[in-house]
């Protein structure tokens, strides 16, 4: 079920909130966590009902592993081998359903054999609720459950919880658990109620009104790599670059909308990325819940920073391949991942050189590496990234509409080129203008308005904030007939 549909937000959501401060009000509060784990369950089964068995036995299995780990003595040979054994499982799980196809390929090309791949649909939400669990399993091998004393339900809940399960936060117990467990969330509380439709409408704002209308440039570009003009290039690498963005950023948003809804605080999961002014910083704004997952579950149990230069290196370059990984089963997510472990790398070196850059600087080299870092990430193969990236660096020649000829005619001896308006194939006519335009509006609104979260900070219940989310309340329903799903469900 996607957040952007008619049978969410006009029949599930209200009917699930509905029923929930209903048993509340009565005083039933154990019965409303298991009806919002019920409601969460078939949120999830809505899409494809078997695979919400396998969501279930997930759960089943790891719940069991975690209490036994829990109480086994801390960190002994017992706790370590069940540890072992449920992070294989959760591994095996993942790697059938996701890696499959593309470990059989790659072995097929390599070896050139000829085996047949088997036909999997990807359960929808698997890497994030494996992640989800894998850290349940470590943090109870620490002794971080061990007084806890989760039930069945409350567990299921912490991991199927509707606003979260799809596309994240990726959670930690001790991060969504007490918040179930807190008397004061249930109650109704209008002012949370408030912020959180309010959130929860600027996101959705961020995926149909900006996401979904950048999509279809960036297919154009992307499906045409070969031949693309400078121009061209650039426009589509834009286009995803902020279709990335408003799509995730905008889930999370909801997420967290959903979340305060009914008292409950997800953790935040992006604060303005592209404002970075290094890639150090952007890894601590973008996705923030897998950089804090990558750096505790990974990155510091290898060793981290601790044993010397180049073993930092090497750790951060199998967190960030590893990384990359999560996300698709493909090499170019590989290759997406190795370019951020070789970015953090140098920014780390440039660091120790102890040069100081203007901030302006900084931000625009850390987007300009992003934006090319996407290409890799949003190429159907690497030889398609090649080829947009070639074309964005001008290797291919720099061609413009005819009519710029007058006013910047002065640099065609460094190579620049003039061609009619109907060369440019893959944008309509006046499209290079107009998307130019619409882009580099898209990149004031990120680069100088805040951000959804810190636009709810100065949230009043007054006549403006009512007219500007009702307009745009308004202009998502109406592109409801055209529901797409989000951008991360694939990975």
């Amino acid at each position: 079920m996607l957040f952007n549909s008619y049978v969410f937000i006009f029949g599930f959501l209200p009917v699930t909130l509905l029923v929930y401060f209903g048993l509340i009000r009565l005083r039933y509060l154990k019965a409303a966590i298991v009806w919002m784990a019920i409601a969460s369950l078939f949120f999830y089964g809505y899409w494809n009902p078997p695979y919400l068995l396998l969501l279930l036995l997930s759960i089943s299995l790891n719940y069991g592993f975690g209490r036994a780990i829990a109480s086994s003595p801390l960190r002994s040979d017992r706790a370590k081998f069940l540890l072992i054994v449920g992070i294989l499982i959760n591994l095996a799980f993942i790697g059938y359903y996701k890696y499959a196809e593309f470990f059989l390929s790659s072995l097929n090309q390599v070896f050139n054999w000829t085996w047949q791949s088997p036909d999997i649909v990807l359960p929808l939400a698997i890497s994030f609720y494996t992640f989800t669990q894998i850290a349940y399993l470590v943090d109870a091998y620490r002794g971080e459950t061990k007084d806890s004393n989760y039930d069945l339900v409350t567990y299921s809940l912490f991991v199927s919880f509707y606003p979260q399960l799809i596309a994240g936060p990726i959670l930690r117990h001790d991060e969504l658990i007490p918040e179930f467990r807190s008397l004061r969330n249930f109650i109704f509380s209008e002012k949370n109620f408030a912020l959180g439709l309010t959130l929860f409408i600027l996101g959705l704002s961020k995926k149909m009104l900006i996401a979904d209308n950048l999509s279809p440039w960036v297919a154009l570009v992307f499906n045409n790599a070969e031949s693309v003009t400078f121009v061209e290039a650039w426009i589509g690498a834009l286009s995803y670059t902020f279709q990335l963005y408003f799509d995730f950023s905008g889930y999370s948003d909801m997420a967290i909308g959903l979340g305060w809804m009914v008292n409950i605080n997800l953790p935040i999961n992006f604060n303005s990325p592209y404002k970075a002014s290094s890639m150090i910083d952007f890894w601590r704004r973008w996705h923030i819940t897998l950089s804090a997952f990558l750096r505790d579950y990974l990155y510091i149990p290898l060793g981290g920073n601790r044993k010397g230069e180049t073993r930092r290196i090497i750790n951060l370059m199998v967190t960030m391949l590893l990384g990359g990984l999560w996300h698709g089963a493909g090499w170019t997510y590989v290759i997406w991942g190795g370019m951020h472990g070789l970015f953090l790398c140098i920014n780390h070196s440039w660091r120790k050189l102890g040069i100081s850059l203007p901030k302006f600087v900084g931000v625009t080299v850390t987007f300009l590496a992003v934006v090319a870092s996407w290409v890799v990430f949003r190429a159907a193969t690497f030889q398609d990234a090649l080829e947009l990236l070639q074309a964005m660096a001008g290797m291919k020649a720099v061609i413009l509409p005819t009519h710029y000829q007058g006013i910047l005619g002065w640099l065609s001896p460094l190579g620049l080129k003039f061609q009619p308006v109907a060369t440019l194939a893959y944008l309509p006519r006046w499209g290079v203008e107009l998307n130019s335009l619409i882009l580099l509006g898209v990149l004031l609104i990120v680069m100088l308005l805040p951000n959804a979260l810190e636009m709810v900070q100065k949230f009043k219940t007054n006549w403006v904030w009512t007219v500007g989310i009702a307009s745009l309340a308004a202009g998502c329903f109406i592109s409801l007939n055209q529901v797409s799903e989000f951008l991360y469900f694939q990975f």
